[in-house]
């Protein structure tokens, strides 16, 4: 399927799926045209200042309180929110996973299938996260969804979905990201057989660009390399179930007709498809080792300048370049939490162990870095340029600690050896300069 898309992050976008669909000079006109109905999505509080507003106007065939009924539970209990008081508290550590076996029988959907594996903060109060992995076997059919705790960020590992939203039509494989603004429908389905990713579900302050402070202009993510949907509609009569997220809960009712029904729209606050593949890395070019942040894709800010609710970093193909440098990741003790996923190849700082479709989580101030031969290797290798291709790892980073769950607690891919990956980690010290 050939889709249509508009360019730039956080652009003011308009688009009409029928031909003076909208309205002109005003947003909400008495008589909009085609016999629409105009509804304002508003994903931030009315007064917020200009650059942090967020709203679209979406001209409807019928009214979102249309497209909702008598609401009852529905129960999805693999998928947990913040704080889960029912987690498996395994002994502190680091942690890891091998991929989550996608199930050979029985059909998953983007809502059946989605299993969380830590969460952080409280939904209540839309402070922090939960970290999910997804598994993907069957299309919604004449099924919605729409997350009123947060925004949804999707990171393909395995197989590519499409995102029917009420904006348009998104498609995400490897190697690209999707963001799903808190309260917009979609249906999901995949694309090309089995699927399987990640998930941030970010309960805080919408992910944005971060500042670049004195990397000037040019570098990390360009906003011109987001993509947004072209409005395409649903005209549907037909039974159909909406499911929504909200306060921790999931609440169903059925609806007698597809929820996609925006003719056009325009504002800020749309879902969007980034290829990470056009991040600009920026590093070290004559010695030393700069921060992981400066792979940072995404940031949820908080109130305190510089601590994010939530960072997605990639560790990307990129020129290793610097000379009289350790080059992998140093050993470090961080006050952020990190959950690591890899989507491809192998990741410079745990060449064993780690590996596609995998996870790990190194809760803040526990210590962790290279493996014992990833040092070895580091330690003694030509310091000659060197291009780490064919790999993609990311992480999902908060400040607030990251709580396991039951599942993940119990996952039969739990690696229960990861830490003896630094129990061959030799002293050299012998008192000479």
């Amino acid at each position: 399927m050939s889709l249509s898309y508009l360019s730039g992050f956080g652009n003011e976008f308009a688009s009409e799926a029928l031909p003076g669909a909208l309205p002109q000079g005003r947003n909400s006109p008495q008589r909009c045209p085609y016999g629409l109905y105009a509804e304002q999505l508003s994903g931030s509080p009315f007064t917020a200042p200009r650059a942090q507003n967020q709203r679209s106007w979406l001209y409807r065939i019928r009214p979102s309180v249309k497209h909702q009924g008598r609401f009852g539970r529905r129960d999805l209990p693999l998928w947990r929110s913040a704080p889960d008081l029912a987690g498996d508290r395994l002994p502190l550590g680091q942690l890891r996973w091998g991929p989550v076996p996608i199930p050979q029988n029985g059909d998953l959907t983007f809502l059946t299938g989605m299993r969380t594996m830590t969460t952080a903060g409280d939904v209540a109060t839309q402070l922090g996260m939960a970290a999910h992995v997804y598994l993907v076997t069957a299309a919604m059919q004449r099924e919605y969804f729409y997350n009123a705790d947060g925004e949804l960020l999707v990171v393909p590992q395995q197989g590519g979905l499409r995102f029917a939203t009420e904006f348009g039509l998104l498609e995400v494989r490897p190697g690209e990201v999707c963001v799903l603004p808190r309260g917009v429908k979609f249906r999901v389905e995949p694309l090309d057989g089995p699927s399987r990713g990640y998930v941030c579900e970010n309960y805080g302050a919408p992910l944005t660009l971060p500042e670049r402070g004195p990397i000037g202009a040019n570098g990390l993510a360009n906003p011109r390399d987001f993509l947004s949907p072209v409005a395409a509609f649903e005209d549907r009569e037909e039974a159909s179930r909406l499911t929504v997220k909200w306060g921790g809960a999931f609440h169903a009712c059925e609806i007698a007709q597809s929820p996609l029904d925006v003719v056009a729209w325009h504002g800020n606050f749309v879902p969007y498809v980034y290829d990470l593949k056009r991040f600009c890395p920026v590093g070290a070019l004559l010695f030393d080792h700069p921060d992981p942040s400066i792979f940072t894709v995404l940031t949820a800010p908080t109130a305190v300048p510089g601590i994010a609710n939530v960072d997605f970093v990639i560790f990307p193909e990129r020129w290793m370049v610097a000379e009289n440098t350790f080059r992998p990741p140093w050993y470090h003790v961080n006050v952020m939490s990190e959950f690591m996923g890899l989507i491809e190849g192998v990741y410079d700082a745990k060449p064993g162990g780690f590996v596609p479709g995998g996870m790990s989580l190194h809760n803040g101030m526990l210590p962790h870095g290279p493996d014992a031969d990833a040092f070895a290797k580091a330690s003694r290798e030509d310091l000659r340029p060197v291009r780490q291709s064919g790999t993609l790892a990311f992480m999902f980073e908060t400040r607030l600690p990251q709580q396991i769950t039951e599942f993940a607690g119990k996952l039969e891919t739990l690696d229960v050896e990861y830490q003896d990956c630094w129990s061959g980690i030799e002293k050299h010290f012998d008192g000479n300069p």
